[in-house]
């Protein structure tokens, strides 16, 4: 009869196949097969909080085929990823085999995967087990809380704001930090400062740099993080004081040389969190980019002749736990590679958080004869980069610390009363792990001349220089992972869905890669921070987090979590509803007349954002839109084809469109041209939306004209074949640029990369 293996990927199903042989069929769910209904809560509430599950659409063929080949199969093995949401996957494809009978337990097993290699696959198939019903639970039980915040809180941002808004349990505490760091960054009050730095050089060469750190016995600049700090320098006379007090006034001479020699030990190897950091500093792709090329890496890359294999172990982890034989391979290949000093006497110890799952290994390769140089003509650009970054990091996590020595000059200027320069620089004595991985942005000091204490000094060049005080700065990915793991805000699994949830629903954008708020996100976020000021709360969303893994550890019962939660939710969402009224900012005054009534126009919040509207509202209805925050002139260079008059530019419903100016007497409007004429009849190509909200591109001189491209049409003439335009199609991580002229083939392709630190 042979045996059914049941996994989530076809990728993953097909590096199972080959590692298991004829005697295995591996089928793929393609992801979950069961959800909550789209258009309805799915959940009781009046009887605890049971959900309803249903199939989802179009899963039902995949269905069909896994019940068909788990009747022919002597035992059926549930094989998805060994994490929360793998674990309800497997429940319920085993709920659909199972039907009404009882008795297919017995060939129902649950197996895990770490890692897909021959051992590891090996050695899980022999040790079968069934599936954890509180892993279940935990997941059960962040679905519905889920499902209970995003369908009950929408209404009333439907209400309160506008229409199809959305809010999430995690996402919006996340967005709250966004909206609070903006806010600290506005408030914030820059300081001056000046320091004063100078160029030295004694007995020997190279010249070096040090910098004032007494004048009259206190320190220039003393750092406090708690509670900010403290400048002796606050002025251009003060520092041009100090400067003229020091120099051409009795020498410098060469105090206490300080030697202190320190080992650095290299970081642990990546989990989840790490390495969507790491990535975004190094590589410059963003936490979903990341996660995306791992699961490749994970479920088995072709590697020719040798068909898929999986090159690293499994990407959602917390855990730093590395398997001994890992260690023992890691330390033969360090030894081979760097000599028996860069591999330390015993294997290096890393500990995980409290939460961690230590049944999970921290994110490392799986094959010690599979380096990224030797796999790298069957990897992408974009899979060589994130492969050969895990290998470095895991094998530098298993070598020798470095051994520096760090040195100091204290430099006395004996004719300025108690005034002193410091020097530094570093020496690497032993590079250690250093070798094959540096942090991602670290600098490295100077070095400094072998030179003795009371050594006189010879000042070359001495500079006060002006600083300010900086505000924080906004969130990056790398920065924002970093604060959600930090606070306790989601789980390795969801921050990249978090990132990416926060964008799409318009809340945060990105500028220069880093997160600021919208108007709309500022709008929403005060709302619920007002209204739900526990379900807003950092501390509060990261206990649920820590009931969730209660949950999974079987500590407490997902019901009364849930129920805990529902209570005072519930009765904030009831007390909302009942405030009258929308809820949108105050008008901002601008310096626009309006050129109808001579009154100046505000910054008014409407249902598609920000626009221009007359103060004198409503004996003058005349309003404008915003381009990129500033109000547009509307003059268009359009002239309207029924009377004669200007086009203006309009924002609506469906976006920008072009409206006659002598409106309400003509009411004239068309589409905005896309600056292509149509290849058919040489009228403006313009973007419309079918009925079901679809944007589509068509010619001006529809219907008498049918070109009709679901792709965007760009004003390039094709470098190939000449032709007058290109196609975009833009999808989530790239944008494509093509002929629309089959034949011709050009084609190119922009990759979605983050802006790096």
């Amino acid at each position: 009869m042979g045996f059914l293996v049941i996994v989530e990927s076809p990728a993953k199903a097909r590096t199972l196949n080959k590692i298991l042989g004829k005697d295995y069929t591996v089928q793929a769910s393609i992801g979950h097969v069961k959800d909550l209904p789209e258009k309805e809560l799915g959940v009781d509430k009046d009887n605890e909080f049971t959900p309803k599950y249903v199939t989802i659409p179009g899963k039902e063929k995949v269905l069909r085929e896994l019940k068909s080949a788990s009747k022919k199969a002597e035992k059926v093995f549930l094989a998805p990823d060994p994490d929360r949401e793998g674990e309800a996957i497997a429940f319920h494809i085993a709920s659909e085999l199972n039907g009404k009978k009882k008795d297919s337990d017995k060939k129902l097993f649950r197996v895990s995967f770490h890692e897909i290699t021959a051992r590891a696959v090996q050695e899980a198939m022999q040790h079968p087990g069934a599936i954890d019903l509180h892993k279940v639970d935990a997941q059960q039980a962040r679905r519905v809380l889920d499902r209970l915040v995003g369908y009950e809180l929408s209404p009333l941002l439907w209400r309160k704001v506008r229409r199809g808004l959305s809010a999430g349990r995690v996402q919006s505490v996340a967005v709250r930090l966004v909206a609070e760091r903006e806010r600290e960054i506005e408030a914030f009050q820059k300081e001056e400062y000046w320091s004063i730095d100078a160029v030295m050089e004694g007995s020997v060469p190279p010249p070096f740099p040090a910098r004032l750190h007494l004048y009259g016995g206190q320190p220039v600049i003393e750092r406090d993080p708690k509670n900010g700090d403290k400048f002796l320098l606050r002025t251009e006379e003060d520092a041009k004081k100090a400067a003229g007090s020091i120099e051409g006034r009795g020498k410098l001479v060469l105090g206490a040389v300080e030697k202190k020699r320190r080992k650095r030990s290299p970081n642990p190897p990546f989990i989840t969190s790490t390495l969507q950091q790491e990535s975004v500093q190094r590589l410059g792709f963003t936490a979903k980019k990341t996660m995306m090329l791992a699961q490749q890496l994970y479920e088995g890359i072709e590697l020719g002749e040798e068909g898929p294999v999986g090159l690293i172990t499994y990407m959602r982890t917390d855990s730093v736990r590395i398997a001994p034989e890992a260690q023992q391979w890691a330390r033969r290949l360090i030894v081979e590679q760097f000599g028996e000093r860069y591999a330390p006497g015993t294997p290096p110890q890393y500990k995980s958080k409290e939460s961690a799952q230590e049944a999970h290994e921290a994110i490392r390769p799986t094959y010690i004869d599979r380096p990224p140089q030797a796999v790298k003509k069957f990897l992408s650009k974009e899979q060589f980069k994130l492969y050969n970054l895990i290998w470095n990091r895991f094998l530098a996590s298993q070598m020798s610390p470095a051994e520096l020595e760090q040195t100091t000059f204290n430099i006395n200027a004996e004719g300025t009363p108690e005034a002193a320069f410091r020097a530094s620089g570093t020496v690497i004595k032993f590079d250690g792990f250093l070798t094959l991985y540096k942090d991602a942005g670290e600098a490295e000091e100077g070095l400094l001349p072998p030179l003795g204490e009371g050594e006189e000094i010879r000042l070359v060049e001495l500079k006060p220089n002006q600083h300010f005080t900086q505000p924080p700065p906004r969130y990056s990915e790398a920065s924002l992972v970093k604060a959600l793991e930090e606070k306790g805000i989601g789980r390795p699994s969801t921050y990249a869905a978090i990132l990416s949830t926060i964008q799409d629903r318009k809340y945060v954008s990105k500028d220069a890669g880093r997160f600021k708020p919208t108007d709309l996100g500022i709008l929403v976020n005060d709302l619920l921070v007002e209204r739900f000021p526990e379900l807003m709360d950092i501390g509060f969303t990261a206990r649920m987090e820590n009931e969730l893994d209660e949950i999974e550890s079987g500590k407490m019962e997902w019901v009364s979590v849930v129920k805990d939660f529902y209570r005072p939710f519930s009765k904030e969402l009831d007390d909302a509803l009942k405030i009258p009224g929308k809820v949108r900012p105050e008008d901002v005054a601008t310096d626009v007349v309006c050129e109808k009534c001579g009154l100046p126009m505000v910054k008014r919040w409407g249902r598609h954002g920000w626009f221009l509207a007359c103060s004198g509202y409503p004996e003058c209805k005349n309003t404008k839109p915003l381009e990129g925050g500033e109000p547009v002139t509307g003059q268009t260079g359009e002239v309207c084809d029924k009377c004669g008059a200007p086009m203006v530019l309009k924002m609506g419903r469906f976006g920008k469109f072009l409206a006659c100016s002598g409106y309400p007497e003509c009411k004239n409007t068309r589409p905005l041209s896309l600056g292509v004429k149509c290849p058919m009849d040489g009228g403006n190509i313009v973007e419309r939306r079918s009925k079901k909200g679809k944007l589509f591109y068509s010619c001006s001189n529809y219907p008498n004209c049918k070109f009709i491209s679901w792709y965007k049409p760009v004003n390039r003439a094709c470098p190939n074949c000449g032709n007058s335009y290109l196609l975009e199609k833009k999808g989530k991580l790239s944008t494509v640029i093509f002929c629309p002229q089959k034949e011709c083939g050009y084609k190119e392709e922009t990759r979605e990369e983050a802006a790096k630190e």
